[in-house]
């Protein structure tokens, strides 16, 4: 697989843009991976509308929500998710906050809320730059396969696969899902934010395991940044704004 040799440095839209992104439009079909899928635009946003009033979770912000929402439903009619488990980690957050939710999309239940770490040249508190490079520290936005798990030099980890251009290379570059203790808030409380990682996003010691077995093999998992780039050159979500 080849490598990118660019880094993205994505920053939050305008206002404007953002409502122009979450808008409906008259685009009624998308190219994934060459097969021309006819989905229906508005009815889409509609239906993220309701399904986010029904799991009503508190701080759960709609943009990321629509977007994860969107995408997984146009992978569940390709046939490629294996489970109703939608994850959404929203990297627009404070790393000091549980940014990270696991839904149940059959029964619309809050499965887990977590803290999650970013990548450590990603940003401090907050991840503000992305990167599909090896070694570069970084974490990546965009859709992601949940893969097999084993056993690491983390301990119980979980392979992660990306499929969009701003994440091709996550296997290749060991992006994965593993505890760690600096994704604690014990940690938070000594250091005044949430540890880093090497561009993995890595939870909670307490939680990882059952995070893990909910999510493993064949589940959709969305890292969201309201990126322009990204947004309006996604497969997944350019076409479904």
């Amino acid at each position: 697989m080849r490598i990118p040799s660019t880094i993205h440095t994505c920053k939050f839209l305008p206002l404007f843009m953002v409502l122009f992104f979450l808008s409906p439009n008259f685009s009624n079909s998308v190219n994934i991976n060459h097969t021309n899928i006819k989905t229906n635009s508005f009815f889409l946003n509609e239906k993220a509308v309701s399904v986010f009033q029904q799991l009503n979770i508190a701080d759960l912000d709609f943009g990321a929500f629509k977007a994860a929402y969107n995408g997984y439903s146009i992978l569940e009619k390709e046939g490629k998710l294996k489970n109703k488990i939608l994850s959404v980690i929203d990297f627009s957050k404070s790393s000091n906050t549980q940014r990270m939710y696991v839904i149940d999309m059959e029964l619309l239940e809050l499965k887990y809320q977590t803290l999650v770490s970013h990548g450590k040249d990603s940003g401090e508190e907050y991840a503000k730059i992305f990167s599909n490079v090896l070694n570069s520290n970084k974490s990546s936005i965009g859709f992601y396969l949940t893969g097999e798990t084993y056993s690491g030099k983390h301990g119980y980890s979980l392979r992660l696969d990306g499929i969009e251009e701003s994440n091709s290379a996550a296997r290749d570059r060991a992006i994965v899902m593993h505890s760690a203790n600096y994704a604690t808030s014990d940690f938070i409380k000594k250091n005044g934010r949430l540890g880093r990682s090497q561009g993995c996003p890595a939870l909670p010691p307490l939680i990882s395991k059952q995070v893990i077995d909910l999510i493993k093999e064949g589940s959709c998992l969305f890292i969201y940044y309201p990126c322009l780039k990204y947004l309006s050159t996604s497969d997944l979500l350019k076409n479904q704004n």
